[in-house]
C-alpha cells in the first residue's frame, strides 16, 4: 500500500468479455482459478497501489469479481480504445492522481514492475506517461508485426513505437539494444483525462498504437527497462499451455 500522502495511485484492470480470439476469456480458468483472478492477485501484492479495480462492460464478470471480494466498476460497451475505459472507471475515483492500466489477460505480471511504474510518476511529477519494455535479440520476433518494438533516448524515454522492426539496421551497430513494448501503462490522471479528448492520431491510425498519439502531441513517456517476460493470454491453447506450466510447478 503506497503511504504517500501526496499521491494516490489506481490500479486499473480492464476486463472485456467480447474477444474476438478467446470470448469470455477473463473468467476462463486456469489451474483451478479464473484469468481475471491470477490478475487480481498479482496487483494485491503491490506496495505502491492505493486501490485496485476492475473494469468490465459485462453483468458476468461484475456478478465473478463481487464474489471474489474484487472493487469493480462497470464502463460503457462502447468505447472505441481500452484508453477510454480507463479514463471512464478512473473518473469514479476523484481522489486518484495516477492511474496504472493493467493488462487482464497477463496472469504472472511481476508485481515489482507495477510498483516500478508507479514509482516512476510519484518520483518525477511533470512526467505524462511510463511504460515497459524488455531487450530482445530474436530476429522472428523483430519481423511479428504483432509484437511492438520501441526506440528509446539515453534518458529512457520514448522516441517511437512500431510494428515494424526497428531501428532499421543499415550497418553494424554494436551497442545497439532493441526493446520489444510491454503493455502496461502508467499516467498522470490529468494527462490522461487530455489525452481522450485528443482526436486519433495519423501515426496512431497508421501503426494501430494509442501511444503514438501521446507522442504526437509532445507527452514524455518514461519507458522502464525489465526482465519481466510475462506475456498475455490471446488464444484458448496459450491458456492451456499455462496452465500445464503452472501445474508442473505445483507439481515439483
Amino acid at each position: 500500500m503506497n503511504t504517500d500522502s501526496n499521491h494516490y495511485i489506481l490500479g486499473i484492470i480492464p476486463a472485456r468479455w467480447a474477444s474476438t480470439r478467446f470470448p469470455g476469456k477473463p473468467l476462463h480458468p486456469i489451474a483451478g482459478k479464473a484469468l481475471i483472478q491470477r490478475v487480481w492477485e498479482r496487483c494485491a501484492e503491490c506496495s505502491m497501489l492505493d486501490k485496485i479495480v476492475v473494469a468490465t462492460d459485462d453483468e458476468r464478470i461484475l456478478a465473478f469479481c463481487q464474489q471474489m471480494g474484487a472493487e469493480v466498476v462497470m464502463t460503457s460497451a462502447d468505447h472505441p480504445t481500452g484508453t477510454d475505459r480507463i479514463a471512464e472507471a478512473a473518473a469514479q475515483f476523484p481522489q486518484a492522481t495516477h492511474l496504472i492500466n493493467i493488462q487482464g489477460d497477463e496472469p504472472l505480471i511481476a508485481p515489482s514492475l507495477i510498483d516500478e511504474l508507479a514509482q516512476a510518476m510519484v518520483d518525477d511529477p511533470a512526467l505524462e506517461m511510463a511504460t515497459a519494455a524488455n531487450p530482445i535479440d530474436d530476429a522472428d520476433l523483430m519481423q511479428d508485426p504483432n509484437v511492438v518494438k520501441c526506440v528509446l533516448k539515453q534518458n529512457h524515454e520514448a522516441l517511437y513505437f512500431s510494428r515494424s522492426p526497428l531501428p532499421y539496421k543499415r550497418s553494424s551497430s554494436p551497442e545497439l539494444v532493441c526493446f520489444r513494448h510491454k503493455g502496461i501503462y502508467a499516467y498522470n490522471k490529468n494527462f490522461l483525462n487530455q489525452f481522450v479528448q485528443w482526436p486519433p492520431s495519423p501515426l496512431e491510425l497508421a501503426e494501430s498504437l494509442e501511444q503514438l498519439r501521446a507522442l504526437e502531441n509532445n507527452a514524455r513517456i518514461k519507458v522502464i527497462i525489465t526482465d519481466d517476460l510475462s506475456g498475455g493470454i490471446d488464444t484458448p491453447e496459450q491458456a492451456a499451455e499455462l496452465e500445464h506450466v503452472l501445474l508442473s510447478q505445483s507439481n515439483s
